[in-house]
């Protein structure tokens, strides 16, 4: 069975984008491309067991096993040498990508206390929207009791629209709640 959002997508957002942004063809239509979350572990330089637990996090929320990122270069000062083990990260594609998108919007922020939407203009320029979250404890998935540190993590979903504008207009669609301005 095809996600829910893949679904609206194609029954409401395709047409709507269309009649708004007056597109000559449905295949003109922004579409979401993926969804890449990243874990940064400064700490995992003095405790490799941080790496295990952001790790085990990242793969109870996507459903897909995390990669390790590395240290390009050395930096003295932060006691950093090339090619230590400094994050985790995941990109998700296709249905997955919606999966988590659905669960995301409609099941995980709505759990963060004091809610009033996520920020409007955490756009980059080029159709593609960064959210910041300061813990992993507010996805359903996670078991509060398994956590060994609160740790927070950047997910970006990068769309094919050209502008900051079509981007914003199509995620509106699909339900991300940004804030009233």
């Amino acid at each position: 069975m095809p996600p829910r959002m893949k679904n609206l997508y194609k029954a409401e957002t395709v047409p709507a984008m269309i009649k708004e942004f007056s597109y000559s063809n449905p295949m003109e239509v922004p579409r979401l491309v993926k969804v890449s979350l990243n874990i940064g572990l400064g700490e995992a330089t003095q405790n490799a067991r941080a790496l295990d637990g952001a790790t085990g996090d990242l793969a109870t929320i996507t459903g897909q096993r995390p990669v390790i990122t590395r240290a390009k270069r050395s930096i003295a000062q932060f006691r950093l040498r090339a090619g230590m083990p400094i994050g985790a990260m995941v990109t998700l594609r296709g249905d997955r990508m919606y999966y988590f998108l659905d669960k995301l919007i409609n099941a995980t922020l709505p759990r963060i206390r004091d809610f009033r939407g996520v920020q409007r203009d955490a756009f980059d320029g080029r159709g593609n929207y960064n959210l910041g979250m300061r813990e992993q404890i507010i996805f359903p998935d996670i078991e509060y009791d398994k956590v060994d540190k609160i740790r927070g993590m950047e997910i970006a979903i990068v769309t094919s629209a050209k502008t900051d504008e079509e981007a914003r207009r199509l995620l509106e669609l699909l339900g991300m709640p940004f804030t009233k301005t």
